[in-house]
């Protein structure tokens, strides 16, 4: 991911983990499941409710190995693994949410079907065709060579394998307002479309299977939680925990964009031929 040290630190929170176990402390939690923490650790538009739509499309099982891209702190991992009882690991290129994805797992039982790994995008430590399915939400955003970010998700993924995606791109390359919740300005944002998308996956041997647009449920999504009162769109437990003090200035503004044409998300499923 470049620049590595910018992005990183874009992302880097001191004690996730703790801060998080702090607070289901306080709400009286001893034992801890995927819906405590539900509210934080699906780190993307829509949460865990597209993620779920994403893994029923998927075709998923307990034979299944998947690789996240870009795995935050475990939410999608955990909840594939949970559902499926397939193995899934992760990469991140933040060691603080690979840190928690790990102490996480391990809180809600489910160590030893999820892995997370801390490395780069752009050059993973695995093998060629090892997975079944790559998954990635969100990640692309602050990768400029895309080109090498789609070989390196091709080079590990089996033949006849799937590809699947969840991700937001620029409507017409025109200049988007920050901050954003991936960028806080523009020197760590590479937005591309969705045609240079389709494109690039092509040329690297990975054909198209289904898109969704997912632009209105996007608009919905943020409309309701911005409506919301102040005490209910700040909890105890949020993203505000990976975002920071400015969630939702930054929220507001993703919104702005979509709203305004700039942006547009879609999910889908390529397969590599």
């Amino acid at each position: 991911m470049e620049p590595f040290s910018s992005v990183e630190k874009h992302y880097h929170r001191d004690g996730i983990f703790e801060k998080l176990m702090k607070l289901l402390r306080e709400q009286g939690k001893e034992k801890i499941t995927r819906e405590d923490i539900a509210a934080v650790d699906e780190f993307h538009v829509r949460g865990a409710e597209v993620s779920m739509e994403l893994a029923a499309e998927a075709g998923f099982d307990d034979k299944t190995k998947v690789l996240d891209v870009g795995s935050g702190i475990g939410g999608p991992a955990r909840m594939i693994a949970s559902t499926y009882g397939c193995e899934v690991t992760g990469i991140d290129l933040t060691e603080e949410f690979t840190r928690t994805a790990t102490l996480l797992s391990k809180e809600t039982g489910l160590q030893n079907l999820t892995n997370f790994v801390q490395g780069d995008a752009l050059n993973m430590p695995f093998e060629n065709e090892h997975f079944d399915v790559v998954w990635t939400q969100h990640v692309q955003m602050n990768i400029q060579n895309k080109g090498g970010f789609y070989s390196e998700i091709q080079r590990v993924l089996k033949k006849g394998g799937r590809f699947i995606y969840y991700d937001i791109f620029s409507k017409d390359q025109s200049h988007i307002h920050f901050p954003v919740p991936w960028a806080s300005n523009a020197s760590l944002s590479f937005l591309m479309t969705i045609s240079e998308f389709d494109s690039i996956l092509k040329s690297e041997g990975l054909g198209r299977v289904q898109t969704k647009d997912q632009t209105i449920q996007a608009i919905e999504f943020f409309t309701k939680l911005m409506e919301k009162k102040p005490s209910e769109s700040t909890p105890d437990i949020g993203i505000f925990l990976l975002i920071g003090d400015d969630t939702k200035e930054k929220l507001s503004m993703l919104l702005r964009n979509i709203k305004e044409g700039k942006l547009e998300l879609q999910s889908g499923i390529y397969e590599k031929h």
